[in-house]
């Protein structure tokens, strides 16, 4: 195979063969094709598209540069979920003990925050004694004990993926579907779950800012899924609005304890029981009501299990940040708007999320919102707290936010209608 072929074939709009995909990734990943031969290949399937042929064998042969993980010894379904990010996008952490309570195992392999969106294993790191590092062996003896694990992916599992996801990073190609639904599911397939339910967000804080390129996105993971034995459905959900009322790592934990509790907002609530009912129906398990869960207690049972189990102690107190700064209502009427984007790069320039893959972030940084949209606001009320342990980081914070919400001066029955959160479903 001459790699210069492929990269001539593809930037002619042509298919790549089996065989040409099949020698292609494996040399990537064991360098013999060099990061810019294929940055000119990425560049060229961003501007030319792949059928859905390319993108399964492509994802197949990512698949096949580690190990594909095997849950069969235990002694009930598997069942993940997987989101495109989003802020204040908290819904791992109660949704991974609330399935499991109903009579699931959830392996749930997840990542860390960059930029402005949250990473879930940043947010558990903020629980004094969890990690997020697991062997497999580890990773199968927590979901036995736990019913449900969240930790990060091992290097053995499509390594191919994490060289060409920091390629794509690099060279401006992170936008192109067939890449983003190929690095997404061969991690998933690899997991070894037997259902996946997928929350493509869709929004000014989401990855997908149109509904359009959402469902394109979607239905390609879910046909991929569907190509690998595994059995996919994907709800396309709203966010424009951040998720609950924090942004930010510890904050975000509480808030989930909270829903865990039987509290908490209502559209994490929502979203939650929304993606639970999906990942048990995905698993063939009927006859249980998610929504009892959390209110009887199983869901928080099964969430200080889960904790427990990764060296973590659920009583701990969570930290709290040495700062905080509070933006008031500058007007009274109603909140009609709260930019999803501009909250999560305020919380990442406090401190709550990276730049880069190495850098550290601030436990308990974050933002606190006292109102979202619909809500009535008076004029000088508190509408967000910003925390961090660094204070020159609040000028920044406050300069992300401008222009990052809307109150209309008119009766706060004035025709508001709020965008739904769960917008579309692809099965």
């Amino acid at each position: 195979m001459d790699v210069i072929d492929i990269i001539i074939a593809k930037r002619e709009s042509g298919e790549l063969t089996d065989e040409q995909i099949d020698w292609l990734i494996p040399a990537y990943t064991a360098g013999t094709v060099a990061d810019e031969q294929m940055s000119a290949l990425a560049m060229a399937i961003l501007l030319n598209g792949m059928t859905r042929r390319e993108i399964s064998r492509w994802t197949e042969a990512m698949i096949r540069t580690g190990i594909r993980m095997n849950f069969a010894a235990l002694d009930r379904p598997t069942t993940d979920k997987h989101s495109t990010g989003g802020v204040g996008d908290k819904i791992t952490l109660p949704l991974a003990p609330l399935v499991a309570s109903c009579g699931a195992a959830v392996p749930q392999l997840s990542g860390r925050g960059l930029g402005h969106t949250g990473g879930t294993l940043d947010k558990l790191e903020s629980i004094p004694g969890w990690r997020a590092q697991l062997s497999d062996t580890e990773m199968l003896a927590v979901l036995r004990s736990a019913g449900a694990v969240v930790c990060a992916a091992g290097d053995n599992l499509a390594p191919a993926d994490k060289k060409l996801y920091a390629l794509r990073d690099v060279t401006g190609t992170v936008e192109s579907i067939p890449l983003i639904a190929s690095s997404i599911m061969s991690k998933k397939i690899a997991e070894g779950t037997g259902a996946l339910v997928l929350d493509v967000k869709v929004g000014s804080g989401a990855f997908m800012k149109d509904l359009s390129r959402a469902r394109e996105l979607a239905e390609t993971m879910v046909s991929l899924g569907g190509d690998h034995g595994v059995k996919t459905v994907a709800l396309l959900t709203n966010m424009d609005t951040p998720l609950g009322l924090t942004a930010g790592n510890a904050l975000e934990v509480r808030e989930s304890v909270e829903v865990l509790a039987g509290g908490g907002p209502s559209d994490v609530i929502e979203l939650t029981l929304a993606l639970a009912r999906e990942m048990l129906a995905n698993a063939g398990i009927t006859g249980v009501d998610p929504a009892e869960n959390l209110a009887n207690g199983k869901a928080m049972d099964a969430w200080r299990r889960m904790i427990a189990a990764q060296g973590g102690d659920p009583d701990a107190a969570l930290p709290v940040a040495r700062e905080q700064h509070v933006l008031t209502a500058p007007s009274t009427g109603t909140l009609t708007r709260l930019d999803a984007l501009k909250v999560g790069v305020a919380a990442w320039r406090l401190g709550a999320g990276r730049a880069r893959k190495e850098d550290p972030v601030q436990a308990g940084a974050g933002i606190e919102m006292h109102a979202k949209p619909g809500d009535a606001v008076v004029a000088g009320q508190p509408l967000l707290t910003l925390h961090t342990d660094t204070p020159e980081r609040f000028a920044g914070a406050v300069e992300a936010l401008a222009d990052g919400w809307d109150i209309s001066t008119a009766d706060a029955t004035s025709g508001y209608v709020p965008r739904q959160l769960v917008l579309d479903r692809v099965s």
